[in-house]
């Protein structure tokens, strides 16, 4: 692997002025359950996965839930990139309000570092190649609260404060912050979602710290020399609406979710400049509240066949999840959307830790 690795993953963060997409590793998605169902999800989060997709939904976790526990692993790229999420939710004393936090990693480790490829005299030492990670850290404080209404629909509204580090080896790093703000409103069988992300624009202020051989063997190698940039996060609106059926022991769930972008023209199924649509669909089949079944399909994109004939892809995924008294384990199928067919495992954890009752104590 050549300099140009280390070239492409550094072009990212190049240019002065704001970068079209940014931060895009926050777009993948938390929880198997939510990557099954395409991530439609906006509407029905209530666990501690909610402190992501919708942290209003963290006030309808449950008042007899205490601390709540989560984890996610999934591998992109045939393994080439990790994505990792924990987080955790506690109750406040009134029991209609929660707080969360969740961090969340995505990264490609053991890439080859090449600039020292090449000695003084013109051979190569295979000796002075090194390995670095490029890697995106995200730390998010949420907060989410019941609030009284005057019909019997249920709703809460909720809000998150982002910390996000980027880390390109050694060479470039950026500090970053955002906030969101959304609400979820529960009325019969409706449920119903509202995510506004990065309501305030996200900024990243990019260093780089390249040596001055290192700048050297950039200019020789026809690339530029980065120099401190800020990337921008525009706001983004993400709309859910499900309905809940009820058979018996059998609850049907089907939502749907749209996400508007504010950035410009994207390839999406309704694409516009500066407002672009992103739509997906999600369906959950729950027998007994312990199995669930799950499938969904987003990323719908127009490409271009070798004769430029144009035609549509999709994304789609399936899942299934088990609860096994205060644990509930979720498994997901699906890519990251690359067109390539790298079909993923995804599995994640939500741990129950529910406090003890007063006739326990006693």
């Amino acid at each position: 692997m050549r300099i140009q690795v280390i070239i492409i993953l550094l072009a990212l963060s190049t240019q002065l002025t704001a970068q079209k997409y940014s931060n895009e590793f926050l777009s993948i998605g938390v929880s198997a359950r939510a990557q099954a169902m395409g991530n439609s999800v906006v509407a029905s989060t209530n666990d501690v996965t909610a402190g992501y997709w919708n942290p209003a939904g963290l006030a309808f976790v449950g008042k007899n839930t205490g601390l709540q526990l989560g984890a996610m692993h999934a591998e992109w790229f045939a393994g080439v990139g990790k994505f990792d999420y924990v987080g955790m939710t506690i109750p406040f004393a009134n029991g209609k309000s929660r707080v969360g936090l969740s961090f969340i990693r995505f990264g490609i480790d053991n890439i080859p570092n090449t600039l020292s490829l090449y000695e003084d005299d013109g051979t190569i030492n295979y000796d002075n190649i090194t390995e670095f990670s490029a890697a995106d850290y995200a730390f998010i404080v949420s907060y989410g609260k019941e609030v009284k209404t005057n019909n019997d629909g249920k709703l809460a509204i909720g809000g998150n404060v982002k910390i996000i580090r980027r880390l390109i080896g050694t060479f470039a790093d950026s500090w970053g912050f955002g906030l969101d703000l959304s609400a979820q409103y529960k009325l019969k069988n409706w449920r119903m979602g509202l995510l506004a992300r990065d309501v305030t624009t996200t900024f990243n202020a990019w260093n780089f710290q390249f040596t001055n051989n290192e700048k050297e063997t950039l200019r020789l190698t026809g690339n530029d020399v980065p120099i401190s940039s800020t990337e921008i996060t525009r706001p983004q609106m993400i709309f859910g609406l499900g309905y809940q059926f009820k058979f018996g022991d059998i609850k049907v769930m089907p939502e749907f979710n749209a996400v508007a972008t504010t950035d410009g023209k994207r390839n999406t199924l309704i694409s516009g400049d500066p407002i672009s649509i992103d739509p997906s669909m999600g369906l959950e089949v729950q027998y007994n509240d312990f199995l669930a079944l799950r499938a969904g399909v987003n990323q719908f994109q127009q490409l271009s066949d070798l004769d430029r004939s144009d035609y549509w892809t999709a994304r789609p995924s399936i899942g299934v999840g088990l609860k096994l008294s205060n644990l509930v384990i979720d498994y997901a199928f699906t890519d990251i959307g690359d067109n390539r067919n790298t079909y993923s495992h995804i599995v994640s954890l939500v741990f129950d830790l529910k406090p003890k009752s007063d006739k326990e104590e006693e």
